[in-house]
């Protein structure tokens, strides 16, 4: 019997440079259980590793938040999806793809044009913020205050959703500003989310969302 191949290609878009990093990934190529994608800048990398309980775990940098989110896949979803995509958890934008190459290459270059885009809204030149940028973004109240708005206004339309049952409607939720930005929690099932405020680029696609999900 011939075993399918467990080959897929993965890749994200350095928060950086901006340049999209692409590999192709097989289960050999977990020897030691993690593999690392590395941009050629240097300046991130996305780890992919493997678990006991056959499971692909991935920490992806994220061009919009400036960090790293985390991802955690079945074997079979990992290597088997032709073209499958994993959103900032913030704004719901797609920061990585893994699938077929010739797929992935498209998603990728798709990814890049509506960056760009956003970036065109949010007055940004350049996916490397120079230091004057980054302290102005991460002083900025008006980004906070325009966070606390959304936030408001999603919560007055009912668009918060968490892990309390959907016709409990005695949900309340708290919005705690922090340095680098506004976290959202349910005061009954304690879910809750966490909103960047110190990217412009983050909390310009925190605008256009229809729903927050807190977990």
């Amino acid at each position: 019997m011939v075993l399918p191949e467990k080959r897929t290609t993965f890749a994200y878009r350095c928060p950086h440079c901006g340049s999209g990093v692409l590999s192709a990934i097989d289960v050999f190529s977990f020897g030691s259980g993690m593999v690392k994608l590395k941009c050629t800048c240097g300046k991130s990398e996305a780890l992919i590793e493997t678990t006991e309980d056959h499971k692909v775990h991935l920490s992806v940098p994220c061009i919009l938040c400036r960090s790293s989110h985390h991802f955690t896949l079945s074997s079979s979803l990992f290597f088997g999806k032709e073209l499958f995509a994993l959103p900032c958890p913030y704004t719901g934008i797609n920061i990585a793809f893994l699938g077929e190459i010739n797929l992935v290459k498209a998603e990728l270059a798709k990814s890049e044009l509506e960056l760009l885009d956003l970036m065109e809204q949010s007055g940004i030149k350049s996916f490397e913020l120079s230091e004057e940028e980054k302290q102005n973004s991460i002083t900025d109240p008006q980004i906070r205050e325009v966070v606390m708005f959304v936030i408001n206004d999603l919560d007055a339309e009912g668009k918060i959703d968490c892990k309390c049952k959907k016709e409990d409607n005695g949900r309340q939720y708290d919005a705690e500003i922090l340095d680098d930005g506004i976290l959202v929690t349910c005061r009954k099932c304690r879910a809750s989310r966490f909103i960047p405020t110190d990217s412009g680029l983050a909390a310009n696609a925190f605008l256009n969302i229809d729903r927050l999900h807190l977990e």
